[in-house]
Formats: structure tokens, C-alpha cells, sequence
């Protein structure tokens, strides 16, 4: 049976009826990929520190590249998963980095999201440090509805039902409300 399209209203009348139905944030991961060890995966992971308040952990790579002198085993990323208010926080000043605009294509079928920022000085309350660089980085967001809980608990793992898995469409308009992000077709 194919799911009907539910308009803009419809869905936040939903909301507000039953709040298992809204959709939220599980989690930002923000990764830094430098693609070396040594000083420059330091200089990131201090910017990393900075702009998310946590303390990032160091990835290596899985395999050896020739090509790009990158050996097994080498770390070569740093990352950072937020969750809760400042996942929140950090998703505004990120927003707001990319001009609060974001492409549809960035979105999987299940609401869940990534971009990326090209400099992380157009975070703003960034300030340039020459000693540390310029860096990239790439955002994922992870979207779930209350109850999805019951696919990761250890005791009674279950699956969670087609019909309360989020859609695409919903989480498009969740970040639209909430963050007040243009949602920009194609590009």
C-alpha cells in the first residue's frame, strides 16, 4: 500500500496530537579528514576542540594508499559526536556557516542529512589563528522519532515498524521549522 503525502499542516497538527510522532535530533557527528598524521591532524583537532567543546577522537586509516603516502593503521581524521543542546547549538552556527540553505539531495530516505563547510571560519564566533590553519569539515545528522530506542537496547531488541520510521519529507520540514533553513531542490 503506497503512503499518501500528508500537507504542511496536517503533519504539525500530527505533531502536536502525539509527540511520539515528532522528529528529533539523535546525533551530530562532525568529521575533520586531513589525510595525515602528525601536525596537521593536531592543528585540527584543536579547532575541532574549540568550535564543539569536547574533545574529538583521532580515526586511522584502514588500508594502505600509495598513491596519497597514506599506511594502514595511520591516523588521518578526527571527529566529534554531539548530542542533545549542543548538538542544537552547533547546528545553528553550522547553518548559519552555509547560508542557511541546504540541498535536498542532502537528504537520505530515512531524514537523516549531511553537508559540509569549506572553512571553518565561516562558522560564526570563529576566529582565524595562522598557527592552527584553515580546515574543512564535513556534518552528518543522524533523525529519529521517541521509540527508536528499542532498536538499539540490549534486552527485547526489536525492529521498529514501517509505519513509525521517519520519512524524508517529515525531517525536510522539522529543519525548516526548527532552524528556519531553505530547503533548495536539486543543487
Amino acid at each position: 500500500m503506497p503512503k499518501r503525502t500528508l500537507d504542511e499542516e496536517e503533519v504539525y497538527r500530527l505533531w502536536e496530537e502525539n509527540p511520539m510522532l515528532k522528529p528529533r535530533i539523535e546525533k551530530v557527528v562532525v568529521n575533520v579528514s586531513v589525510g595525515k598524521s602528525g601536525e596537521p591532524l593536531e592543528n585540527a583537532s584543536k579547532i575541532l576542540e574549540e568550535l564543539t567543546g569536547q574533545k574529538p577522537c583521532v580515526r586511522r586509516a584502514k588500508k594502505t594508499i600509495r598513491d596519497f603516502g597514506i599506511r594502514r593503521g595511520e591516523p588521518i581524521a578526527c571527529l566529534v559526536t554531539l548530542r542533545g543542546e549542543r548538538a542544537m547549538n552547533f547546528l545553528k552556527k553550522a547553518f548559519q556557516a552555509v547560508g542557511n540553505r541546504i540541498s535536498s539531495k542532502s537528504f537520505d530516505e530515512f531524514g537523516n542529512f549531511a553537508f559540509g563547510i569549506r572553512e571553518h571560519i565561516e562558522i560564526p564566533g570563529t576566529r582565524y589563528k595562522p598557527e592552527l590553519g584553515i580546515i574543512g569539515m564535513d556534518i552528518c545528522v543522524a533523525m529519529e522519532r521517541p521509540g527508536y530506542r528499542v532498536k538499539r537496547r540490549r534486552r527485547v531488541r526489536s525492529k521498529v515498524g514501517t509505519n513509525h520510521l521517519l520519512r524524508r519529507e517529515e525531517s525536510i520540514l522539522y529543519i525548516k521549522n526548527e532552524f528556519g533553513v531553505e530547503v533548495v531542490e536539486g543543487d
